[in-house]
Parts: C-alpha cells; sequence; structure tokens
C-alpha cells in the first residue's frame, strides 16, 4: 500500500513555489502518494501517513490548519511545514505548548501588539540566503553543517522577542540565516517534526533531485505506515 502524504495548502500555479512543488511531487518515491489537500478540507488528512505544510499564506481556511497541524503534533504525525507551514507552526506550538494562548501572526493579525510571527527586517520575496543549520539537530543530520542556499518567498518570521519562550518549551532552532533570523525548527522526541522558512522543494524541476527534508518526511511517513 502507498505511504500517503496530505500536502496541505491552496494550489496556485501562478505561483513559482507551487510549481516547484509540482515538480518535487514528481520526484518522489513510486511508493508514496503525496497529493494537494486545499485548506478547507485539511480534517482529511488525519488520514494520511506524513504532512506537508506548504507556502501560500494566509490559507483559504487559516484555522482549519491550525487545526490539522495541531493534531499532526499531538498524535505523533510526520510533518514538515515550509514557509507558510514553518509560521504556522510556530503559532500553533506558541499557543497549545508554549502557552502564549493569544500568539499571533502578523499577517492576518497586522494590529497585533507583540506578533510571535512578525515581519521581517526586510523583505525576503524570491531572494536566497546563505542557510548555516545548528550542529547536532536533525536539519545539520540532513543538510550538513556547512552553510547552503536557502530559497525565500516570504515577508514573516520568528519574532526575536518570543524564542526564547518556545525553545523553553521544548522547540529547538535548527537553522538561522541572515536577515531572516531563525530559518529551522524542530521538535525533539516527535518521530518528524520540522519546519523551515526557506523552501527546500525550489530547484527540483532544475536539479530533478529531491531535497533530503522531504525526502526524510517521506521515510518517516513510510515508518507512521509500517507503525500502524
Amino acid at each position: 500500500m502507498a505511504v500517503s502524504i496530505a500536502v496541505l495548502g491552496d494550489r496556485n500555479l501562478e505561483h513559482l513555489t507551487h510549481r516547484e512543488i509540482d515538480a518535487t511531487l514528481e520526484l518522489l518515491p513510486a511508493d508514496v502518494d503525496a497529493r494537494w489537500l486545499p485548506s478547507p478540507d485539511a480534517a482529511s488528512a488525519a488520514a494520511a501517513e506524513g504532512l506537508w505544510v506548504v507556502p501560500g499564506t494566509p490559507y483559504r481556511d487559516d484555522d482549519a490548519v491550525l487545526e490539522a497541524i495541531h493534531r499532526a503534533r499531538a498524535a505523533g504525525m510526520p510533518m514538515l511545514g515550509t514557509c507558510g507551514g514553518f509560521q504556522y507552526m510556530l503559532v500553533e506550538f506558541a499557543r497549545n505548548v508554549a502557552g502564549l494562548g493569544d500568539a499571533a501572526h502578523a499577517e492576518t493579525a497586522p494590529d497585533a501588539p507583540d506578533p510571535v510571527v512578525a515581519r521581517l527586517s526586510c523583505s525576503l520575496v524570491g531572494e536566497e540566503r546563505q542557510v548555516s543549520a545548528v550542529p547536532g539537530t536533525r536539519v545539520a543530520e540532513l543538510c550538513g553543517t556547512e552553510p547552503f542556499t536557502g530559497f525565500h518567498w516570504c515577508n514573516y518570521g520568528l519574532s526575536p522577542a518570543h524564542e526564547a519562550a518556545l525553545t523553553a518549551a521544548g522547540l529547538v532552532v535548527a537553522a538561522r540565516a541572515p536577515d531572516a533570523g531563525v530559518e529551522a525548527v524542530e521538535l525533539p522526541g516527535h518521530p518528524f517534526y520540522v519546519a523551515t522558512l526557506f523552501q527546500p522543494q525550489v530547484g527540483s524541476s532544475a536539479s530533478g533531485r529531491l531535497h533530503p527534508l522531504i525526502a526524510a518526511l517521506c521515510a518517516a511517513a513510510d515508518g507512521e505506515q509500517r507503525s500502524r
């Protein structure tokens, strides 16, 4: 039986990043069935073995996406969040684990006085940065400890003011980059919980190669299927 991965987001092929997701899906192993799942149908992700929360915020149904993230984290479902998925995973963790019940995203709550996800110091729409993984993390294990190029299409990231609260609650900062600050987070003890501000799928159409983070999600989802 094929391993099921829900690609949660509102597909729009006008976006370069979504076209690159489609290119990445063509590179997945033959025994992995990864399909787009529109945000209003996010509850259906519970039936999958893995979840990839992809860019394109705000989502058509933000609450449904946050609930799907909450359910996946709590159930130990392998989950990868990229760009917007990274941001929403931070909000969910802040609200439900770190005790920041009013944690906000500045894109959808521009009047929030102290958002957990805030506007970056400069726009990273269409920008590349040198990302450095933190030694000893899962991201470093998969991507190496040498700086690598990360593609971005974002204006928002983790507010430095809230980093300490999230790490005190158990989240681990796994990578950083100039201008962007925290580039990746992970959750020890979870089968696979990784979120990146950079977009690992971008470049797949040209390289024909699957990024190690996405390959690792597939492997973790396969392990989830075997354990059921």
